[in-house]
C-alpha cells in the first residue's frame, strides 16, 4: 500500500515527521511499520512536547526507590515495605464511551502497579465534568462513576478517595484521572528492563481483539465534531479477567522466574515490546501468528496496535516456561511464547515465517521527536474587580449559596457507589482530607489524597502549580501523615498553542518550586495534552496525588468535631484574599483576579507544627483550609457529626466576608481540648507560628456571634439539596 498524506495524517503524524522516519529508516515504511511509528511517536507515548520540561522536576529523595521512567513510582516506607503508585488519564476514551473509558482507565492503572510486584490496596480518582446543565454532563457523569465503581468493585480493590468537579471548560472534554496504590516487599520489585539473549518473550492474559486500535493516537489529538466516530478506539474492560491476571502474576512473582514484565497499555503489544527491549539495549523478535486472537483474520497491524485490556508481556528466565505456564493455566489465562530477545537492537516482526516489519529500536525510543515548543509567559493578573460595586450579601446567605452549589455539595451519592472497605484495611475513607490505608497486618498506615485547582492555574499557572502541591501536602498533614512523594497527571490543551504550552511550562515551574522546598518529590505521572474540541482548550488542570506515612496508627485523625466546649484554633495568617475565590464565583459569577500568594516558608513551618501537635495526641480534629476559606472548612467540620461551633468576630480584619471566605493559603483549623490548649500553644509559640483562638465547639448549632446561627441539621440538608434536585 502506498503511504499517502491522508494515511500519514490519519496516523496522527506530521508530514515532516514522516519525512524524518524515511530519513532514519533509509527507506519508506510499510503500513505496519507506519502504525508502530505512529504509536511510539505520538504525544501520549513519546512525551515529545513535555520531556524537556519534565526533566526539571525533583524526582529523588531519601525514601525514593524508583522515580519516573518505570510503570509506576516506588517509595520506601520501612520494614522492607514499599509503596508503588501512579496516576494516569483516560480523558478522551471516557468522553466518547464513559463507562468503558473510565473502567479501562482503572484497569490500566492497576496493571501499572501490580506489574511491578505490588498488590493494589487502594484506588483514587479525579473526575471533571462540564456545567451540570450542559446536555451531556448527566450521562457522562453517570457513565464515568458507574465505570469506576464497576471495575474497582468487581476486582475487589477499595476506591477510597477522590474529587468530582464541574466547570464549563470541560463541556466538550471531560477529565477522568485514575490513581492506584499498591504494597510490595522492598526486595521483590519487578521492572520492565529486558536482560539476556534468547530469553522467552511470553504473552499472558486475555486474547487480542480489534478494540482500542489507535487508542494512544486518539489521546494525542483534539476532538472535533466527528469525535463520536472514534468509539472503536475505546477499549473494553473485563475486571474479572484482570483479577485472575493479577493473582497469576503475583503468584509467579513469588519465585525468580521473571526477568522483566510490562503491561500492554497504551499502544498495546507495540509499546510493551519496544519499551522492554530498548531499556535493556537488546533486540526483540515476535512471531505474530502465535498471538492469541479472539477475532478471525486479524492482521499483524491490528495485533500490534490493539489495546485490548488485561494483557501482559513477560520475559522469563531459561527453563521457567513450564512452571509459569502451569500457573497461568490454573488461572484460566492464555500463556503463549510469542518471541525471544536478540542482540540485533531491532524490533523484528514475523508472521508465518515472513518478516513483516523491521525497525531499529532506537528510532522508536531515543530518536523519537523532542520538541522545544515556543511558549508565552503569563503575568500575574491585575485586579479588575470593583468590590465596592458588588451587591452586599449576608454571611449566612453566601454560605448557603456555596454549600448548595454543585462543586461544594455533598458527594456521598458518588462515593457510596464505590466499595471503600473491601480488603478490610481502609482505616479512613473518602470525606476526610485524606484516606488512610493500613499496611496489612501492621500498625502503620499510608495517607492518600488527590487535588486539583484549574481556576488558580488558569489565572496564573506558576502560582497555581505551587498551590496545588501545597494543598495536597496539607491534606496529608491534616490526617497526621508525613508527606513522602507525589504522582501527577498533567491535563492541558493543545501544546502547539503557545499560550497552552506556557500554561504547562509555568505550572511545572510552580510544581517544582513547591516539591523542592517541601521535600516532596515526583516519582511518577502522566501528561495528557490535546484536551479540547474545535480549537477550544480546557483550563490547565494539573492533578496531584500524594502519599504520606503514619508510622503507628493509633487514632485516625479527621476533621469531624468531637465534643463541646473545645477550643477552635486557626493556624496561619488571614489576609482576606477574595480574587479567584469560590465566594465570588458562586455568589456573583465572577472568576477574575490573581490566585492567593504561596509563602513556602509559612507552608512548611505551619504544616510541620500541626503534624507535631497531632503526633503528640493534642488535637481532636484537624482540617486544612482551601477553596471557600475558613467558613467552608468550619462547615465541613460541623457537618461531620452533631457538634457545631460558636465563632468570635475577628478584631483585626473588619471585613467579615474577607475574613470568612478569603482563600489565603497555608492555614488549618484545629479542635483542641481545654486541657491540651497550653501544650498546643507552647508548640506554636516555640515554632513562631501565627495562630488565633477563634471560638469554641457547641451542641447542634453553627454560629458566628451576632452575625448568623443555623442548626447543623439544616446545614447538612442544604449541603445535600443539589443532588436531590439534579
Amino acid at each position: 500500500m502506498k503511504i499517502t498524506n491522508q494515511i500519514i495524517q490519519k496516523h496522527g503524524l506530521k508530514i515532516d515527521e514522516y519525512k524524518n522516519i524515511i530519513k532514519l529508516l533509509k527507506r519508506e515504511p510499510n503500513l505496519l511499520e507506519l502504525g508502530i511509528f505512529s504509536a511510539m511517536w505520538n504525544e501520549h507515548c513519546s512525551y515529545k512536547s513535555s520531556r524537556i520540561h519534565l526533566k526539571n522536576l525533583p524526582t529523588k529523595g531519601k525514601q525514593v526507590i524508583q522515580g519516573p521512567g518505570e510503570n509506576a513510582g516506588v517509595i520506601d516506607i520501612g520494614d522492607n515495605d514499599a509503596i508503588i503508585f501512579k496516576i494516569e488519564s483516560h480523558n478522551h476514551p471516557s468522553y466518547i464511551e464513559p463507562y468503558q473509558g473510565a473502567a479501562t482507565g482503572v484497569g490500566g492503572i492497576l496493571r501499572d502497579v501490580f506489574t511491578m510486584g505490588a498488590r493494589p490496596i487502594a484506588l483514587l480518582n479525579s473526575i471533571h465534568f462540564g456545567c451540570p446543565e450542559h446536555f451531556k454532563t448527566k450521562s457522562l457523569l453517570n457513565g464515568v462513576v458507574s465505570g469506576i465503581g464497576g471495575y474497582g468493585n468487581c476486582i475487589g480493590i477499595p476506591t477510597v478517595a477522590g474529587e468530582t468537579k464541574f466547570n464549563s471548560t470541560y463541556n466538550e472534554n471531560i477529565l477522568v484521572n485514575a490513581m492506584a496504590v499498591g504494597h510490595a516487599r522492598k526486595d521483590k520489585i519487578f521492572y520492565s528492563k529486558a536482560k539476556g539473549l534468547n530469553k522467552s518473550v511470553v504473552y499472558v492474559g486475555s486474547k487480542t481483539g480489534r478494540d482500542g486500535i489507535h487508542g494512544a493516537s486518539m489521546a494525542s489529538a483534539e476532538f472535533d465534531e466527528n469525535s463520536e466516530e472514534k468509539k472503536p478506539t475505546v477499549q473494553v474492560g473485563d475486571p474479572f479477567t484482570e483479577k485472575l491476571l493479577m493473582e497469576a502474576c503475583l503468584e509467579l512473582m513469588k519465585d525468580n522466574s521473571i526477568i522483566s514484565i510490562q503491561d500492554m497499555g497504551a499502544a498495546g503489544l507495540t509499546s510493551s515490546s519496544v519499551e522492554m527491549a530498548s531499556k535493556g539495549e537488546l533486540g526483540i523478535e515476535l512471531y505474530l501468528d502465535k498471538v492469541p486472537c479472539r477475532e478471525e483474520n486479524m492482521t499483524p497491524y491490528e495485533m500490534m496496535l490493539s489495546e485490548s485490556q488485561e494483557r501482559m508481556l513477560i520475559i522469563l528466565e531459561d527453563g521457567k516456561e513450564k512452571h509459569a505456564k502451569e500457573i497461568f493455566k490454573k488461572w484460566d489465562l492464555d500463556f503463549v511464547i510469542i518471541g525471544k530477545t536478540t542482540d540485533t537492537k531491532k524490533l523484528i516482526l514475523k508472521y508465518n515465517d515472513k518478516i513483516e516489519g523491521e525497525i531499529p529500536l532506537d528510532l522508536l525510543a531515543s530518536k523519537a521527536p523532542i520538541y522545544d515548543r515556543k511558549w508565552l509567559k503569563k503575568k500575574l493578573p491585575k485586579t479588575k474587580i470593583n468590590f465596592k460595586s458588588l451587591k452586599k450579601i449576608k454571611i449566612k446567605d453566601a454560605l448557603i449559596k456555596i454549600l448548595s452549589s454543585p462543586n461544594h455539595s455533598n458527594k456521598n451519592w458518588i462515593t457510596d457507589q464505590y466499595d471503600q472497605m473491601v480488603m478490610c484495611d481502609t482505616a479512613q475513607k473518602s470525606g476526610a482530607d485524606a484516606a488512610l490505608i493500613r499496611i496489612h497486618g501492621k500498625d502503620k498506615a499510608i495517607a492518600v489524597s488527590v487535588d486539583s485547582s484549574s481556576n488558580y492555574c488558569k489565572a496564573h499557572p506558576l502560582s497555581g502549580g505551587k498551590q496545588i502541591v501545597c494543598e495536597n501536602w496539607r491534606n496529608l498533614i491534616s490526617v497526621g501523615a508525613k508527606p513522602i512523594a507525589i504522582t501527577n497527571c498533567l491535563n492541558f490543551g493543545n501544546p502547539e498553542n503557545q499560550e497552552v504550552m506556557g500554561e504547562f511550562a509555568e505550572c511545572l515551574i510552580g510544581i517544582k518550586e513547591s516539591c523542592e522546598f517541601l521535600d516532596y518529590p515526583v516519582v511518577s505521572g502522566n501528561v495528557s495534552f490535546y484536551n479540547g474540541t474545535n480549537k477550544k482548550n480546557i483550563s490547565p488542570t494539573p492533578v496531584i496525588g500524594g502519599i504520606g506515612l503514619i508510622k503507628k496508627l493509633e487514632k485516625p485523625m479527621n476533621h469531624k468535631l468531637k465534643d463541646e466546649n473545645n477550643h477552635i484554633l486557626l493556624i496561619g495568617k488571614t489576609f482576606g484574599h477574595l480574587e479567584q475565590s469560590v465566594f465570588l464565583e458562586e455568589n456573583y459569577s465572577i472568576i477574575d483576579g490573581k490566585p492567593p500568594e504561596i509563602n513556602l516558608i509559612n507552608e512548611k513551618n505551619n504544616g510541620e507544627s500541626v503534624l507535631e501537635i497531632i503526633k503528640n495526641n493534642l488535637a481532636e480534629s484537624v482540617h486544612d483550609i482551601s477553596t471557600g476559606g475558613l467558613l467552608i472548612a468550619l462547615s465541613e467540620m460541623t457537618m461531620g457529626g452533631s457538634y457545631g461551633v460558636k465563632i468570635k468576630k475577628p478584631k483585626k480584619l473588619t471585613n467579615l466576608v474577607e475574613y470568612f471566605f478569603g482563600e489565603d493559603q497555608s492555614r488549618y483549623v484545629l479542635e483542641i481540648k481545654k486541657s491540651n490548649l497550653e501544650n498546643v500553644e507552647k508548640i506554636l509559640k516555640d515554632n513562631n507560628i501565627y495562630y488565633e483562638n477563634i471560638g469554641v465547639t457547641q451542641k447542634d448549632y453553627f454560629e458566628i456571634e451576632k452575625e448568623m446561627k443555623i442548626t447543623i441539621k439544616e446545614l447538612y440538608n442544604i449541603n445535600n439539596q443539589w443532588y436531590n434536585n439534579y
